[in-house]
């Protein structure tokens, strides 16, 4: 009885399945340090020309005239409590997917101040750079803008901002985010953001961000019995657009206390890793599925082409 051997597998088979494997890798590697580029970005720092708010608590009355002007300007439902019910100032309420800015009142040592809440828009922001698809962008004028159409609603923003500004329609079938958008349509055609329009007691601010900054030291100079001595929003989480001028602890006016370094920096290493996984993982697959189909059909070839005469 004899053994012959039939249809041996070329020996650049296997060779050939890993070369595909490295190069579809290496494709894939290249796309992802290149999103990674792109997201880069989108969380560059915009120019000396980028628009900012200067809040100042100590004049605001609390008339919501900025709530309305808000929401008239975003389309937005009128809300559970008339604008001119000042009930609405009795408890503290957040912005919602239909509110896109609250006017909120504290007492605070006896004190009552009112501050208007509504999206920093940072000059660094960790909702822009936590999303995986630049659903979130920051636009040179200093707003931070979202693109409903390019939106997986993964929610990352969400998580990432330290304001807790983004919000999720989790009531919709189709659910997108809402926020802020700094009245940037608005803001193309020469105009300024509804709220600071609608301010009857120029509370609200608009103009040059680092402008503000320079007026709102100017303020707290000249008048520093009124004045806490900080500029709310010059350094925190690395700047932001929106600036608060108060004369009470800003941790008593609801806002976060938060140090310069800007939020991207500390979840680069571990958001970074988000694209490339998506990326890379798919082509990854398909080099493993590649390599070990190659590599079972060589065997395959081998054991099932042995006959016995």
């Amino acid at each position: 009885m004899s053994t012959k051997l039939m249809n041996t597998p070329e020996k650049g088979a296997s060779s050939c399945s890993r070369r595909n494997f490295l190069k579809l890798a290496g494709i894939g590697g290249a796309v992802a340090l290149s999103d990674l580029a792109h997201a880069s970005e989108q969380t560059a720092s915009p120019g000396k020309g980028a628009k900012g708010v200067l809040v100042d608590t100590t004049l605001c009355v609390g008339c919501r005239q900025c709530e309305e002007a808000c929401n008239s300007a975003n389309r937005l439902p009128k809300p559970d409590k008339a604008f001119d019910d000042e009930s609405a100032l009795d408890e503290i309420r957040k912005t919602t997917p239909t509110a896109y800015t609250v006017v909120n009142r504290y007492n605070v040592d006896k004190v009552s101040v009112t501050r208007k809440q509504q999206c920093m828009h940072c000059v660094e922001p960790a909702c822009s750079s936590a999303c995986i698809i630049y659903a979130m962008e920051k636009q040179p004028n200093g707003a931070v803008t979202y693109r409903d159409d390019l939106c997986l609603g993964c929610r990352y923003c969400m998580v990432s901002c330290p304001f807790d500004m983004p919000k999720f329609e989790y009531s919709k079938a189709a659910p997108l985010i809402k926020k802020c958008q700094f009245c940037f349509d608005r803001q193309l055609e020469g105009l300024q953001p509804a709220c600071v329009e609608a301010c009857p007691m120029e509370a609200l601010k608009f103009g040059n961000r680092l402008e503000l900054i320079d007026e709102a030291k100017s303020r707290i100079y000249t008048q520093p019995n009124n004045y806490i001595h900080h500029v709310y929003g010059e350094h925190e989480a690395g700047g932001t657009s929106w600036l608060y001028l108060a004369n009470v602890p800003f941790e008593k006016l609801g806002l976060p206390m938060l140090n310069s370094k800007p939020y991207p920096e500390m979840t680069a290493g571990a958001m970074s890793t988000v694209p490339m996984i998506m990326l890379l993982w798919p082509v990854l697959l398909m080099g493993f599925h590649h390599f070990t189909s190659g590599n079972d059909n060589a065997h395959g070839g081998h054991s099932n082409s042995r006959h016995v005469r």
